[in-house]
């Protein structure tokens, strides 16, 4: 800090500012440019109209700068209208944007461009040259529509599910808790032990069954539909909108001096996106601790220095993944681009733009009948290219970067319904539903192929073995009927003394009529130890039948026994539900 200050105009040591910074960067982009457009600056607007490299670099300005606000066919009542309108802005509705496109000239060309897009009377040459300045309204508002609902629908779940989840209880306890210093998992009514380990690893391999036959199907639906950090990507840019307003007032804010409405919107916006990035850290410490101790030490101030340091971890991953990295995690972090495309395949659903409905692509009025003019239904707005978190053109055919967000989809139909052109130039679809034009139905049978036939087979296997498994894991041995009659289980607990002293526990047991140990059980530790025990517990031949065959719900006690006489009420008593099995 004291070289590199980073604050406006304060000076270092050696003479930095972040002012001084950002004027060389300035300087030289105007140094380097200055060659680029000094060739134009005599040139008529009809012969720069025919210059490709003029109308190249329009066509990026365009596309860089209006086109979302409005849509392609933004109208008003006259040029004039509109002049008036950007140059002034409109109140609640549009900020005056004559200073970001340019002089009254250009913004006289982009009234006439915004005519050229309705349809309406307009001069075609000035219109052209206003192309490249509406690009300046393309990124006020984010893309919406079906897909960008689906995808907010499900941010609200997932993030409703992992911050409350820890705050729920089952029988007294966290219903969610790895609790690893205890050596137990605590899943709702399921209680996992070390010893079953091998459920991790089923889970483990039903996550990765699962992406693999979701990718053959559908692309990359994880990316676009259940990514952590597309979901807080989304959260951290929706704040960054309402606190520091749209893509032009940011900019403008940037540019601005600092001044208190700058210094409150700068720091409110990192202030808020700090505080879920820290409720995140916590939550997420929240699975391994109980979320209530957990905040009560936070409270007093005597968190423990691991907690304290996966808190600040996971919270400053967050805030510095979704605040500024954001896309660039997608494309150069992050290896699913690189494995999840070896999955796909021509009957993969993915999303793509239809090279033969769309091309030759070019503007036109809206109540013009492209296949008179010969243009496809693309009239090259730009805003798929727009509105891609990673920036990348679908129009150019897959690529890596896609993350198949859908927002280029959703675009896409916008304008397609202002146009009165059928959706779906951009949609789902597999390669070869593009190239042979087939029907819904006929997409869908070719989903059931034999890799997808193969992952399902897989999948249901080891998801059923895994059910199986659990359902079966309290049992140390099967069922058998004793020589008096009695039905007998045999169990294998594990009871761990966390205290640093040595105590004693009784063990008992309950849950049908006449269920009891085969003989008494004690179990005394030393401090920290822990010590396994068996248990036979039996059933008495008349009680059998009453139950009936199958697996009966049944309860552990361990009871704590204090080296004093306890009060009355004060015994600790700890219950943990298992299975019992009646064979037939």
């Amino acid at each position: 800090m004291t070289f590199y200050p980073g604050l406006g105009t304060v000076e270092g040591t050696f003479g930095w500012t972040s002012v001084g910074q950002w004027q060389n960067e300035q300087d030289k982009a105007h140094a380097a440019m200055a060659p680029v457009y000094a060739r134009y600056k005599d040139m008529s607007p009809a012969d720069m109209a025919k210059d490709s490299q003029a109308m190249g670099i329009g066509e990026r300005l365009f596309v860089n700068h209006c086109a979302q606000c409005h849509g392609s066919d933004a109208g008003g009542s006259g040029a004039e209208y509109i002049a008036r309108t950007v140059h002034d802005g409109r109140t609640g509705m549009m900020p005056p944007m004559a200073a970001a496109v340019g002089g009254a000239e250009v913004v006289k060309n982009l009234a006439n461009c915004v005519r050229s897009l309705t349809g309406s009377p307009h001069n075609n040459v000035v219109a052209q040259l206003g192309k490249s300045k509406f690009g300046a309204c393309a990124i006020c508002h984010a893309a919406s529509g079906l897909f960008a609902t689906r995808r907010w629908a499900l941010v609200w779940v997932t993030q409703v599910l992992f911050y409350g989840l820890p705050w729920l209880s089952w029988n007294g306890r966290p219903a969610v808790l790895f609790d690893l210093a205890a050596r137990r998992f605590y899943i709702g009514p399921l209680v996992l032990y070390p010893q079953d380990f091998i459920f991790l690893t089923a889970l483990l391999i039903i996550s990765a069954y699962a992406l693999f036959l979701f990718t053959a199907v559908a692309g990359r639906l994880w990316c676009g539909f259940a990514c952590p950090q597309t979901f807080y990507t989304e959260i951290f840019m929706w704040l960054e909108r309402h606190i520091e307003g749209d893509r032009i007032e940011r900019m403008r804010l940037d540019e601005g001096p600092w001044n208190v409405n700058k210094l409150w919107r700068k720091s409110a916006k990192k202030r808020v996106w700090l505080a879920i990035g820290l409720w995140t850290g916590f939550s997420v410490v929240g699975y391994f601790t109980p979320i209530h101790s957990l905040g009560a030490a936070v409270l007093s101030f005597n968190l423990d220095l691991w907690e304290t340091f996966w808190v600040l971890f996971y919270g400053f991953a967050t805030y510095g993944n979704a605040g500024y990295l954001r896309e660039q995690v997608c494309k150069y972090m992050c290896p699913c681009a690189r494995y999840q495309s070896a999955m796909f395949d021509k009957d993969t659903l993915i999303i793509g733009y239809d090279t033969e409905r769309g091309d030759p692509r070019g503007s036109r009025s809206r109540k013009a009948d492209p296949a008179q003019l010969g243009p496809g239904s693309c009239i090259d707005c730009g805003l798929c290219v727009q509105v891609c978190p990673t920036g990348i053109d679908i129009r150019q055919g897959l690529q890596y970067e896609c993350i198949g967000c859908a927002a280029c989809i959703d675009v896409c139909d916008g304008v397609m319904d202002k146009m009165e052109y059928t959706r779906g130039l951009i949609r789902y679809d597999t390669q070869h539903g593009m190239a042979e034009h087939l029907t819904h139905g006929q997409l869908l049978r070719r989903v059931f192929r034999s890799r997808v036939i193969v992952y399902s087979a897989i999948l249901v296997l080891i998801v059923a073995a895994m059910l199986a498994a659990l359902a079966l894991r309290d049992r140390a041995s099967l069922a058998r009927v004793g020589e008096d009659g009695k039905i007998e289980n045999l169990y294998r607990l594990q009871i761990m003394n966390t205290t640093e002293q040595s105590q004693r526990y009784r063990l008992g047991v309950s849950g049908l009529p006449g269920l009891a140990l085969a003989k008494p059980a004690e179990l005394a530790l030393a401090p920290a130890e822990a010590g396994w025990v068996t248990l036979a517990v039996q059933l008495p031949p008349g009680a059998a039948p009453q139950a009936g065959s199958g697996a009966h719900v049944i309860h552990f006690q361990v009871e704590h026994l204090p080296a004093a006489a306890p009060q009355a009420g004060t015994a600790l008593v700890l219950s943990e539900k298992s299975s019992f099995v009646v064979p037939r």
